[in-house]
């Protein structure tokens, strides 16, 4: 990860170098890294205005009293929602478009670890389909975040200073993907295989909206380990062991320790508010990188190209990553990993998409 103090240095530029009442939104921020993240902002920003949305009311009081002490001259919005629909996701942007007319900031988190698959549980009569249909291993990382992505573009264009989308998951593991099962192969694979096949799509749904939307940057980054509750529904043997261990997609970590939580959010708001990260067109690119500091390679192999798949250590994938991404562009896989997700979401909301 980018060092802490560099990332700090940046992040104390923010009251000053970027305008007051930026907009930032959060989804699945009620815990975990995205609260870790939103505390982060709110802190630094300029008299803030922000929406988070999730599942727990009881969480959202406690993180707005712990921002109002933060800053005291921000707005924090909580909506509670199931963001695994994608109905209610509509209906939250909806919310959200009616109060805004520009969103600097889509920050979104929301997942959730489901252990009641064949490979992963000796529990079969568990739930793993939502009331729409899609599976909530996949819907949650992949589907709920591109529509929050469509749906709050249009606002996120028409902001100054910074236009940025921000996903955690994964970023630095993708890896083979079947095209014959978008939607169901995280939730009928072992969680390796899924975590490769979810986090192409990701980095795969990011490159396509950065070709729509050049003015704005997106990130997908990868945490490493962060002591979060994450995987507080898992169920079964291994959810046991996650309960204990408390980590995604960890089997060896790269640190004997979690990551201080603050310290996290740290590195995430430098992630969601640097120049290092600037999208391919425009100025709008965030607080200017100090010296000695670069700006980071896009997926693509391109300085500043403006959709950036960044590991633990603040850095670019590997070479083999970027391979397989450049194969799945040139073959097309891109562009039907697409249009399966707008064919999808049109299903599902009865809404045609861009």
């Amino acid at each position: 990860m980018a060092s802490l103090r560099i990332a700090k240095s940046s992040n104390a530029e923010l009251t000053t170098a970027m305008p007051k009442e930026m907009v930032a939104v959060f989804v699945g921020a009620t815990s975990g890294i995205g609260e870790f993240a939103l505390k982060a902002f709110a802190e630094y920003a300029k008299i803030p205005r922000i929406y988070f949305v999730g599942r727990s009311q009881e969480d959202a009081t406690r993180i707005i009293s712990e921002c109002q002490k933060l800053n005291a001259n921000g707005q924090y919005t909580f909506i509670q929602a199931d963001v695994s629909l994608l109905n209610k996701v509509d209906e939250v942007c909806q919310e959200i478009l009616s109060k805004e007319t520009y969103i600097n900031l889509l920050f979104q988190t929301q997942g959730s670890i489901r252990t009641d698959t064949p490979a992963l549980s000796t529990q079969a009569n568990m739930t793993t389909e939502t009331s729409e249909g899609l599976p909530i291993s996949y819907v949650l990382p992949v589907t709920s975040r591109i529509l929050f992505a469509l749906n709050l573009l249009p606002a996120i264009q028409r902001a100054t200073s910074l236009k940025r989308v921000v996903s955690v998951f994964a970023a630095g593991f993708e890896g083979p993907f079947s095209e014959s099962e978008w939607t169901e192969y995280a939730s009928t694979h072992s969680l390796m295989k899924a975590r490769g096949h979810v986090s192409s799509m990701i980095t795969m749904a990011h490159n396509v909206m950065a070709r729509q939307a050049p003015d704005v940057a997106f990130v997908h980054n990868y945490p490493g380990s962060v002591k979060t509750k994450f995987g507080r529904d898992a169920s079964g043997v291994l959810g046991g062991v996650l309960k204990v261990a408390t980590v995604l997609f960890h089997v060896v970590p790269n640190r004997l320790f979690f990551q201080d939580p603050s310290d996290c959010g740290e590195h995430q708001l430098y992630l969601a508010t640097s120049a290092r990260f600037p999208p391919a067109q425009g100025d709008a690119a965030g607080v200017a990188v100090s010296d000695g500091v670069s700006v980071a390679r896009g997926s693509d192999g391109l300085s500043g190209s403006g959709s950036y798949n960044i590991n633990y250590h603040g850095e670019n994938a590997s070479a083999d990553v970027d391979a397989l991404l450049a194969k799945a562009k040139a073959d097309g896989a891109e562009d039907r990993m697409w249009a399966h997700i707008l064919e999808e979401i049109k299903q599902v909301t009865g809404k045609a998409r861009d």
